[in-house]
């Protein structure tokens, strides 16, 4: 099995690169689901464009463990959003990751550490809790894509996080169009903030609109050098 045998982890992710730069993303996730199991997870944000992915998953293998990180944050559309997505694509093995109550009572009692320490703040109560919640698994399967934001454009299909741990980037050469296209193709249901200037959602207090034009994270920690929450750095340079 190339996913997880014995072969040193940078040969390993190129000759997984070299492998699956020219399939579609279906052709990539169906061999990964079945040969890894329930050693690989989904981690959803259940955000603007998150559906596609989902639906992916849900056509392949419905019991897909799905991690789904509340960071108690977040807009109360995108946990009724999560919901009904959750139902709509039949999706069996979603579990809901929150940030550890009495760390959170410690170091954000008043939920304001945003406005002082964002990268704390992400810590805390995005980037700790999933990566306990990764604890049991292999590999893990992302929704970001090249077309983002210009810290992801040269990113790999194939990566790993700091632990070793395979990361699995399906939709990474798919465009906006690409996306677009998948979702009326499957009348796949939207958030419902991305109709007000949202291409990009995470938590309330550091989400805005993005005026046209601008890269779909824009709106997220605006006016800050920040461009990520920190669970997806850092990460092991690209071999293919």
């Amino acid at each position: 099995m190339p996913y997880l045998n014995d072969m040193p982890l940078e040969a390993r992710l190129a000759m997984l690169n070299r492998r699956d730069a020219g399939r579609q993303p279906q052709d990539i996730l169906k061999p990964a689901l079945a040969l890894l199991a329930q050693k690989i997870a989904l981690v959803s944000s259940f955000g603007a464009e998150s559906a596609v992915l989902l639906h992916m998953v849900a056509q392949t293998a419905t019991k897909t463990p799905v991690l789904f990180i509340d960071t108690m944050m977040l807009f109360r559309a995108t946990l009724t959003y999560q919901k009904s997505l959750t139902k709509h694509l039949g999706l069996e093995n979603v579990t809901h990751i929150s940030p550890d109550p009495g760390r959170v009572f410690l170091q954000d009692n008043e939920g304001l550490l945003h406005q002082s320490n964002t990268d704390a703040c992400c810590t805390l109560r995005k980037v700790e809790p999933l990566q306990q919640a990764l604890t049991p698994f292999s590999a893990w399967i992302t929704g970001r894509k090249r077309h983002q934001s210009t810290t992801r454009a040269d990113m790999a299909i194939w990566e790993a996080d700091e632990t070793g741990r395979l990361k699995l980037n399906p939709l990474a050469h798919w465009s906006k169009d690409d996306i677009n296209a998948y979702f009326e193709t499957h009348n796949l249901p939207r958030h419902p903030l991305t109709d007000n200037g949202y291409p990009s959602i995470g938590c309330a207090p550091c989400t805005f609109r993005a005026r046209p034009g601008m890269d779909d994270r824009a709106g997220r920690w605006p006016g800050q050098s920040k461009t990520e929450c920190g669970i997806h750095l850092p990460v092991k340079p690209r071999n293919a």
